[in-house]
This record gives C-alpha cells, sequence and structure tokens, in this order.
C-alpha cells in the first residue's frame, strides 16, 4: 500500500507525525506516556485511564485515550458532533480545548486526516511566530 496518506492511521504515525513539526519535544507522563510538546506546552498527550472516560457497557476505564489540542471551541465542536468522528469528549474536558481519540480506532481516520489533526494539535500551541513560519512553508489547504 502506497504512503499517499489514504491508508489507514496507525498509533506510529501519531509520533512519527509529531515528531516531524518544528521544535517539539518528547516529555514522559505517568506510566512513560508520551507527551508532545512545542515550546513547553504540551499539544499531544497519551491519557492515563480516568473515570470519566469509560465503556458503556463494561464500566472499564479505557487504556488508550490520546488528547489532541483544538484551535478554538467551534474545532472541537466540529470534530466532537460529526457523527462519523472518531473523536469524543467528556465532561472533565468542557471548557478545554481538546477532543480525546481512543488509540482502538485511530484506523478510522487516514494517514493524511491525522496528519492534519496533529498539525493544528500544534498549530494551536505554537507560538505565534513559529506558527506564522511553519504556515509560511506548509499552505494548509
Amino acid at each position: 500500500m502506497s504512503d499517499d496518506g489514504s491508508r489507514p492511521a496507525r498509533i506510529e504515525d501519531v509520533r512519527d507525525l509529531a515528531l516531524v513539526m518544528p521544535h517539539v519535544t518528547v516529555d514522559y507522563g505517568t506510566g512513560d506516556n508520551p507527551v508532545y510538546q512545542v515550546g513547553g506546552k504540551s499539544f499531544i498527550f497519551f491519557r492515563n485511564p480516568r473515570p470519566d472516560a469509560v465503556d458503556s457497557e463494561t464500566g472499564e476505564r479505557y487504556r488508550d485515550v490520546i488528547v489532541f489540542w483544538v484551535a478554538s471551541e467551534a474545532d472541537k465542536q466540529a470534530l466532537v458532533q460529526d457523527e462519523t468522528s472518531p473523536f469524543f469528549t467528556t465532561a472533565h474536558f468542557d471548557g478545554h480545548p481538546s477532543v480525546l481519540l481512543r488509540a482502538s480506532r485511530i484506523g478510522d481516520l487516514t494517514r493524511k486526516e491525522l496528519a492534519e489533526v496533529v498539525q493544528e494539535a500544534w498549530l494551536s500551541r505554537a507560538s505565534a511566530r513559529r506558527a506564522a513560519s511553519w504556515l509560511s512553508a506548509h499552505p494548509l489547504g
């Protein structure tokens, strides 16, 4: 299968796509979960199981939640209200500019779609200077 972006996204794509963005560092949180940062600000992190994200049938906490920052509440709502989208939120994240994605559903996205989410997450947290510099070289389309 070609790597033209149309293939299903994979969990390792999160790392690969985050690390190609400029000025990215990786910290490791509880449980050695990666936290991708730009300028000391997180833009993607792998979350520990929490009581607000649980399987409705079993009550078990999701162990595979990834948090992506978004630029605005409107962007968040566009992702979580689209019934075809694998993104979701919980009451814990009310008012927080981020969306959640279970790693088990990452293949619902193409690699290209995931790349757009990662880039938007980075742009939402990068300094204005860094974002402008990146956008001038990579116009969003």
